[in-house]
């Protein structure tokens, strides 16, 4: 079964039963007079409410505001510093950190992440997360969480945990086949029976 042509696509449903790649999505924005940036699932929510409401673009979620007035970007920096609901990741927080921690200090999504969900942490809790972060790199069974967005990255991943055997060129004709096919939710996950995908 082939992936329909979009125009033949009248349900948010039934277009998101297929794999989609983001600038195949940003096209059908342009086209349809929609918000065309955005992150990968942005557009897909986007475009699945406009079959659902007649083209109509989906309402912006609200967004909350910060209430700090801390400016990070010019604020003398201290390990009692909290962390607040503007935090920004600049050059004035990299030299506190580097101070802290030393030259190899660097931002990491996973330390972003972390400090953009503990406000009212100090900078020193900072610290000591930022470390243990980086510790997790000495333990050879240490994976990275894949975000979800990144399907393929997982699907390899996934693929070649079930057969270590198996080639890149075998879980790239798996990936590619595999996407072309109807799924209950568009996302693209490795299953064990992928592996005859290979012998079609």
């Amino acid at each position: 079964m082939q992936r329909p042509d979009f125009s033949e696509i009248t349900s948010g449903e039934e277009f998101n039963k297929w794999y989609w790649m983001k600038e195949e999505m940003i096209e059908i924005c342009k086209a349809a007079g929609l918000p065309s940036t955005g992150r990968k699932f942005s557009l897909r929510d986007r475009i699945m409410y406009a079959l659902d409401n007649g083209g109509k673009v989906m309402p912006d979620p609200p967004k909350r505001k910060p209430t700090s007035k801390f400016k990070w970007s010019k604020e003398p920096l201290s390990p009692d510093t909290l962390i607040t609901d503007n935090i920004t990741f600049g050059q004035n927080l990299r030299r506190f950190m580097e101070a802290q921690i030393g030259a190899h200090f660097s931002f990491n999504s996973d330390f972003m992440d972390w400090a953009k969900e503990n406000e009212g942490k100090s900078l020193q809790d900072a610290v000591i997360k930022w470390e243990e972060l980086e510790a997790r790199k000495k333990d050879p069974s240490f994976r990275r969480q894949i975000a979800a967005n990144n399907m393929m990255n997982q699907y390899f991943r996934d693929f070649f945990d079930e057969n270590p055997e198996r080639s890149f060129e075998d879980a790239r004709k798996a990936w590619t086949l595999k996407r072309r096919m109807p799924m209950k939710d568009g996302f693209v996950r490795y299953e064990s029976p992928d592996l005859d995908l290979l012998e079609s």
